[in-house]
């Protein structure tokens, strides 16, 4: 039996000191932050909306989940073509734009409706029991789907390491790019790696952040490169966000509805990933008791739903649990449910006040990209953990036959189409279209003889 060295950490229901708590939770949002305002931008949602939507759906999954599930609740790429699709919106860089009020509406019921169907799949799963799940989700769907989530991902953490910055083609200094983003992603390492003990062991992400940030002011006074910018959101100091009410489109329903069904298999994987770290945690920290969070996949569906329920009520983006913020969690061994409470909170706060939008929004892309290669990079090698704890059988044909379509859909249908999947005459996003076919393959596979290899 291996024998585990006690580490420092935080199990679901432990709180961390007030001062540390409030640490971990800006840590937290810094990693949600990006991902959920650029869904914000790319649909046009109103950014304060989205942030508030995010915060108060997380509350709202914790006390759905009575606090036993250490998730956080972020919008989701998934349903970005298809919210789109519905407003008709088109991004334009540089510019923080929005949709008009009717559109996103109309997207909302849609969005609301959406969340009906992770309920659904989970009030099944809470009936019927584990079993049924195992069987349409086994490891090799699970694990192969938290390596695609992360890999696909890996461009843009590439793209955003090293932005296309005004001047930058004809500056000679415009290395400094990569200088910034190459010192936030190794000193995030090293801080998670080397420092064991006390606070700062549990928040490499901040202090990777924070070196990075100083490197990009350094280089903008040394170079003259713009790398940080305040008053990218205007308006007064005080602001209410731009909370709108649904209306009625069935139309909406169709198109936004049945990207929930690929968010089930995104979520199934994250509560497993979750299982495994905080019970390795638990173990490292001599503790006896054991953390069934894996049974508790019913009611984390069931609180996903209710989050995009509630994100759809104020006029937020759909989403789902958020990898970034897992990740997060597994690198600094922090699982408390108390400072996702707290980011929530926060988040929810930040959403009224628009200099602190600005501050976050001041932090340097190659700041974001030096951090999104490590947290990508964790949420891929996060699938492997599966298989590995699953003791997935790597030489049974009909496992390799299911994480090999998987992942070749997923990656390649990414890196070809750009996430969205010409076939048939209609556009499939990659991730759905990916688990789908593991799930469908992995169902039509299981009707053989017992010894078939």
């Amino acid at each position: 039996m291996a024998q585990y060295k006690k580490v420092s950490g935080y199990l679901p229901d432990e709180n961390p000191p007030i001062g540390k708590l409030i640490l971990f939770a800006l840590q937290q949002i810094v990693v949600m932050f990006p991902a959920t305002v650029i869904v914000a931008l790319l649909t046009g949602f109103h950014i304060s909306t989205t942030l508030f939507a995010s915060g108060l759906a997380t509350l709202c999954f914790i006390i759905v989940t009575k606090g036993k599930i250490p998730l956080y609740y972020g919008s989701s790429f998934a349903y970005l073509s298809a919210i789109v699709s519905v407003t008709g919106f088109k991004y334009a860089a540089g510019a923080v734009a929005t949709s008009p009020d009717e559109m996103i509406q109309i997207a909302q019921f849609g969005i609301i409706m959406s969340g009906f169907v992770s309920i659904v799949a989970g009030l099944i799963i809470n009936k019927w029991g584990q079993n049924t799940i195992d069987k349409i989700l086994p490891p090799t769907v699970t694990g192969s789907v938290a390596m695609i989530i992360g890999l696909t991902l890996a461009g843009n953490a590439m793209l955003d390491a090293a932005p296309l910055i005004e001047g930058m083609n004809s500056n000679p200094n415009t290395q400094w790019v990569w200088v910034v983003s190459l010192v936030t992603l190794f000193s995030t390492i090293f801080f998670s790696v080397y420092i064991r003990k006390g606070v700062l062991s549990q928040i490499p992400i901040l202090l990777g952040l924070a070196c990075g940030y100083i490197t990009a002011i350094v280089a903008q006074n040394l170079t003259g490169i713009q790398f940080i910018s305040f008053g990218v959101v205007s308006g007064n100091l005080f602001q209410v966000p731009h909370f709108t009410l649904p209306k009625v489109s069935w139309a909406a329903v169709f198109a936004i509805m049945p990207i929930a069904i690929a968010t089930i298999p995104e979520s199934t994987a994250h509560i497993f990933q979750l299982d495994i770290y905080v019970n390795q945690l638990a173990k490292r920290k001599g503790s006896s008791k054991i953390y069934k969070l894996a049974d508790k996949l019913g009611l984390n569906l069931i609180g996903d739903g209710i989050g995009d329920i509630v994100a759809g009520l104020i006029g937020g983006p759909a989403g789902t649990n958020y990898g970034e913020n897992i990740s997060t969690m597994a690198i600094s061994k922090n699982f408390s449910v108390a400072v996702l409470l707290a980011a929530a909170g926060i988040t929810m706060v930040i959403s009224f006040f628009t200099p602190l939008i600005n501050l976050i929004y001041s932090i340097p892309k190659p700041v974001i990209g030096g951090l999104e290669i490590y947290l990508f990079g964790v949420i891929a090698a996060q699938g492997i953990a599966i298989f590995m704890d699953k003791k997935v059988d790597m030489f049974d044909s009909k496992n390799l036959a299911v994480i090999a379509c998987i992942l070749i859909i997923g990656l390649g249908g990414n890196s070809a189409f750009g996430g969205m999947i010409p076939m048939f005459g209609i556009e499939l996003p990659t991730i759905a279209t990916a688990a789908i076919v593991g799930i469908g393959l992995n169902y039509l596979l299981s009707f053989r003889k017992n010894g078939d290899a």
